[in-house]
């Protein structure tokens, strides 16, 4: 039985305060055993690089990011993005930069490019700052005791994608 092939694209700056959630889940997520098929990679501000592993066809991605939504700081959040405005979005709008990272530009790239996506989740955390012009390093405290609890929520949602995945092919 063949399993399906995930991609965690963890995202974020860690010069923007709460921004670098991502790349610290990235760092907690490196000390577990992933199943084979479970790609984990900390992508930081690497639009282009992201863009690329997302053409290679991963059955779900699951990206983890900061991402305000306007509840309390450390606030965790499993979302499954509409993917219909992407066609919608004019070519500047689509542009990756190069020292930045905006998700939805990427996926507006890959598609653009031919990629397709099967399923996208984002597992992402309400920032409390993503600090000051000049940067900021480190987490919050609401975000770094997050940190901890989005670990095991996405190794549950590994195993879930991976259960239902088993279920339907059996069918």
């Amino acid at each position: 039985m063949t399993r399906p092939r995930i991609l965690i694209a963890c995202i974020g700056n860690i010069f923007m305060g709460d921004d670098g959630f991502g790349v610290e889940v990235a760092r907690e997520l490196a000390t577990r055993t992933l199943p084979d098929e479970v790609r984990l990679v900390d992508f930081g501000i690497r639009g282009f690089d992201l863009t690329y592993a997302l053409l290679d066809g991963y059955d779900v991605t699951i990206f983890v990011d900061a991402t305000s939504r306007g509840e309390a700081p450390g606030t965790l959040y499993t979302i499954e993005p509409d993917l219909d405005e992407l066609g919608n979005l004019d070519p500047q709008e689509m542009m990756v930069e190069p020292h930045g990272m905006n998700p939805m530009k990427v996926l507006a790239m890959v598609k653009s490019m031919g990629g397709e996506f099967k399923r996208i989740l984002l597992v992402g955390c309400e920032p409390e700052t993503l600090g000051p012009e000049e940067g900021l390093m480190g987490l919050s405290e609401a975000v770094q005791r997050a940190v901890g609890e989005a670990v095991p929520l996405i190794c549950s949602l590994v195993t879930q994608i991976q259960e239902a995945y088993s279920e339907s092919k059996t069918l």
